[in-house]
């Protein structure tokens, strides 16, 4: 039946895929805060033209790809497909501009209507980092060290290369797009129909084509190393300097760019080539013009974004959560006294998987099945002297222990299962 299906690109995260999940942000969380980042949320959606203005009318993302609907009240609204411009909104409603510098970690939904493939569903979900009102470029190198610090932690760090380019200020910018224009509109007939759709919005796009007929148009197409005016060649200097007295490598990739006019400076993935064609796992840059763009004031910004699927699919199986202890009560009188037993015992920090119903073996079969160390049996006999039968599912081997030392007993047993492993 289709309506008891997830709907297409979207996913159920199940344990096993959300314990992945809840290791990457939880990295993620504790690195950001070395860094004096803080955690904030916004609305997973928001009036449309918070992302339609930063992104662009005619791009495919605000054309094709962002969930938009009018709801109950007429307004327009849209399920935030990034989470940059609701941040920089944030910002701005709520009177932070004065508040600079702002360090903000985030994760959450995003969602974007495209074709499923391995990493990208069309709900998916990001951590990300957004650091306003630093126009300087130690901004850039610390979210950049950041990122690499928590893509190390995750133990990812050599399956990942960084990559870097720049974008410039505003006006080289406009001087390598001018050049831009100039050389693709003489090779025009020879593009991809995506990119002569680009050629007069959004020429730099065509730069980053996959399409093999744009690549080989592209292959000599002007350079922006050419156009970088001195400040904009001396903001670059400092980022990689920065980044090489830190110790972090990168390679420098001149068709990395950012297409919306907002975007500066500096523009960088972490890649991999272990997701096939998903390669990107954290990417992000300078957005100097965002913040203005709103209709706020002109507040520098830099951040990033990683995909917490496809970061999840690189990691190691996380360890699986700390071994329960399984109470099987026998008989009504058990079953009573088990309730408040279990909820003792929880209070003395044990995990403690209480037995509904089913025969004794039914209910050992079901702690074996959740890795249950100890099983603690309670009937009428035992009730009636004080004590509960402890039963240690790994040597098979039982004790009588009485009820007022089961959880100091317990957690001995899990103290020398762990040192055994």
């Amino acid at each position: 039946m289709r309506s008891l299906q997830p709907v297409r690109g979207t996913q159920d995260l199940l344990p096993e895929v959300a314990r992945r999940h809840h290791l990457v942000v939880e990295g993620a969380r504790a690195a950001a805060e070395l860094y004096g980042f803080a955690e904030m949320a916004t609305p997973i959606f928001e009036f449309t033209e918070v992302f339609a203005r930063p992104i662009g009318e005619h791009t495919d993302i605000v054309a094709k790809e962002m969930y938009t609907f009018n709801d109950r009240g007429g307004d327009e609204v849209t399920l935030r497909p990034e989470n940059t411009a609701g941040i920089v909104r944030s910002v701005i409603s709520n009177g932070l501009a004065q508040s600079v510098p702002l360090k903000f970690f985030y994760s959450g939904p995003m969602f974007r209507y495209e074709r499923p493939q391995k990493g990208r569903f069309r709900q998916f979900h990001q951590i990300g980092v957004e650091l306003i009102g630093v126009a300087q470029p130690q901004a850039d190198i610390e979210v950049i060290a950041l990122g690499s610090r928590i893509l190390g932690e995750l133990g990812i760090g050599d399956r990942v290369e960084l990559e870097l380019n720049t974008l410039g200020n505003p006006e080289c910018r406009a001087a390598y797009r001018e050049a831009l224009v100039a050389y693709f509109s003489v090779r025009a007939s020879e593009l991809s129909e995506d990119s002569r759709r680009r050629l007069e919005r959004n020429p730099l796009r065509i730069l980053d084509s996959k399409e093999e007929t744009d690549q080989s148009v592209v292959r000599d197409a002007p350079s922006f190393a050419e156009h970088l005016n001195p400040e904009s060649r001396d903001f670059f200097d400092q980022v990689r300097a920065g980044l090489d007295g830190l110790g972090i490598n990168y390679r420098l990739n001149p068709r990395l760019v950012r297409g919306l006019d907002y975007y500066t400076h500096t523009a960088f993935e972490f890649v991999t080539s272990d997701l096939g064609a998903q390669g990107t796992v954290m990417g992000g840059g300078r957005y100097d013009g965002l913040a203005k763009l709103l209709g706020g004031p002109a507040l520098p910004g830099v951040g990033w974004a990683a995909g917490i699927e496809r970061l999840a699919l690189l990691i190691a199986e996380p360890p699986l959560p700390s071994n329960p202890v399984a109470l099987v009560p026998i008989g009504e009188a058990a079953e009573v006294v088990a309730l408040k037993l279990a909820e003792d015992l929880r209070d003395r920090g044990l995990q403690i998987d209480l037995g509904y119903s089913g025969n004794l073996a039914r209910r050992l079969r079901r702690a074996d099945r959740i890795g249950a160390f100890a099983a603690i049996l309670v009937g009428d006999e035992e009730l009636a002297r004080g004590v509960a039968t402890v039963r240690d599912l790994i040597t098979g081997t039982q004790s009588e222990v009485p009820l007022a030392e089961l959880p100091t007993w317990l957690w001995a047993l899990s103290a020398e299962r762990a040192d055994a492993s």
